[in-house]
């Protein structure tokens, strides 16, 4: 399948995102389906994987809900307390859901660069690897050491890390980014997303722009632990649908016919252990 392996729908008169405020003018307005789906049939995608923007199950269930009338989606990150006493039951209870795939929280926008390496997430992150369900890491350049110590603790659960670690492009880099991510590709069980590069570049971004840190996670994860996924519409603050389609073709150009099937598609299907629904 070709799959987009990370995009939102939400509603803001939910008011649960924080995040999410009139200020953000082109973003503030509900985005579905029926917005999405055009891009979709136009780069013949088969499907995506619909990822949670704001902290609470409300709208994880949002999500579900969406998810189980919409036959694109073929799968939801949702958010759960993994601080909570009952986070272990409440994961169970949540992964009955076969539509749920993986939780993440919002570790970027925590206060604790190092919340990851807490010993009191441990349970959740056994109930997650109990469940099957795997681990969005939502990450910028200072969570990593405390992502790579969460691994070390956690083994047993599947990671990808969304937008490859959020690198500072608008600032020429991040320091230590290189090197961390290397070090977490060292580990089997991660992942990482081909998403979120543009928003982090400056305005009037380029293919140029995005190669080094393009060329640098094909060399750390190759093609088979590597997956497209668009971010939209938070994209849309510094590019659209189209142009980073297209940039991500020409960054991969090189590869193989197969090494491409891969990031188009092959790496989220197993990752996530999608199952085709319905082609858009």
């Amino acid at each position: 399948m070709r799959i987009d392996a990370h995009q939102h729908y939400w509603a803001p008169e939910r008011a649960d995102y924080g995040w999410l405020t009139p200020d953000l003018a082109a973003l503030y307005r509900p985005f579905g389906p029926d917005d999405l789906a055009p891009m979709l049939r136009r780069h013949n995608l088969d499907g995506t994987v619909l990822v949670q923007a704001a902290p609470t199950v409300a709208e994880t269930e949002f999500l579900l809900e969406i998810a189980q009338r919409t036959p694109s989606v073929l799968g939801v990150v949702g958010w759960a307390d993994l601080e909570a006493g009952d986070a272990p039951q409440a994961i169970e209870k949540i992964a009955k859901n076969p539509l749920l795939k993986s939780l993440r929280p919002m570790v970027q926008d925590l206060d604790d660069a190092h919340w990851l390496a807490r010993p009191g997430l441990d349970r959740a992150f056994e109930a997650l690897a109990h469940t099957g369900l795997a681990f969005d890491a939502l990450v910028k350049p200072p969570n990593l050491p405390s992502l790579l110590a969460r691994l070390e603790r956690s083994p047993a659960v599947r990671v990808v890390v969304d937008h490859g670690a959020k690198p500072d492009i608008a600032a020429g880099g991040s320091v230590g980014w290189r090197d961390l991510m290397e070090k977490i590709a060292a580990k089997p069980e991660v992942y990482c997303k081909l998403s979120g590069l543009a928003t982090e570049a400056a305005p009037g971004w380029t293919e140029g722009t995005l190669k080094p840190y393009v060329d640098h996670l094909i060399a750390c994860f190759g093609p088979e632990r590597l997956m497209f996924g668009s971010d939209w519409p938070v994209l849309t603050l510094n590019g659209d649908y189209d142009r980073w389609f297209a940039a991500a073709e020409a960054l991969t150009a090189h590869l193989s016919e197969a090494a491409k099937t891969l990031v188009f598609g092959g790496a989220a299907q197993r990752f996530y252990r999608l199952e085709k629904r319905l082609t858009c």
